[in-house]
């Protein structure tokens, strides 16, 4: 009955043990019944306690170090599932912050553009009104009665009549630097004449035979002369306060 309750404890600790105890036991039980010498009862009683020794070792002892070793592969996985999961993040977030910066790039060289098409634009508007404002004088010098000599007030009235109003100032201005008003004014220097010293004063002629004597003339070449070099009198205007001259 000794013999028998190891076995139980063995089947129950581990099929393998149990099994190499079973046949132990059962061999020794035959040897006595036998009537074998107490040598093998010794071995009997010998192997009995070895197999209550392996007994002892716990069950659960393999399962927990499977248990560990799963438990060690599953966080290994977990880490480089993580470390994935970032590098894929990190590599998304590059991308996006690439297409960002292109996008914005790209966004930027647009509205520039744009912005430049709008500047060109309103100076095309403005040079074509200034210069259709420059070029549309109210009357030509041929609307003018010929005189033998004309004052300042009669040369300035002619000019206002003649230059658009919007630039006259500036045609004013000039003339006032280049002739005081003065149509027979001469530069004994360079030999430059009229109001608005031509130079030389034959360059009048293509205005009208009459440029030595005619201020009417005289003005109609000027006008002609600033708008063609400098785009109108204004632009001649900025053009003499830079350089005093035209």
């Amino acid at each position: 009955m000794l013999e028998g309750n190891r076995v139980s404890r063995i089947s129950v600790r581990g099929f393998a043990v149990a099994s190499a105890t079973a046949v132990t036991t059962v061999g020794a039980v035959v040897g006595v019944a036998a009537g074998n010498d107490q040598g093998t009862t010794d071995r009997f009683e010998a192997t009995a306690a070895d197999a209550t020794l392996l007994a002892d070792i716990p069950a659960g002892h393999n399962v927990r170090a499977q248990t560990a070793s799963l438990t060690q592969q599953a966080d290994t996985q977990a880490d480089a599932a993580d470390a994935a999961a970032k590098k894929d993040a990190e590599e998304s977030a590059r991308k996006q912050a690439a297409e960002d910066a292109t996008a914005k790039k790209e966004a930027a060289e647009e509205e520039a553009k744009k912005k430049e098409a709008e500047e060109k634009a309103k100076e095309r508007e403005k040079e074509e009104g200034s210069e259709v404002s420059s070029r549309s004088a109210t009357r030509d010098a041929s609307d003018f009665a010929v005189k033998g000599s004309y004052s300042v007030a009669e040369v300035q009235a002619m000019a206002r009549q003649m230059v658009p109003s919007d630039q006259y100032q500036c045609f004013s201005n000039i003339v006032n630097n280049e002739s005081t008003w003065d149509y027979t004014a001469t530069n004994p220097s360079s030999g430059a004449y009229g109001l608005v010293q031509a130079l030389p004063g034959t360059k009048m002629a293509s205005a009208g035979a009459d440029w030595r004597t005619n201020p009417a003339t005289q003005i109609k070449w000027g006008l002609s002369y600033m708008n063609e070099r400098y785009g109108s009198p204004c632009g001649a205007w900025s053009f003499w306060q830079a350089n005093q001259w035209y």
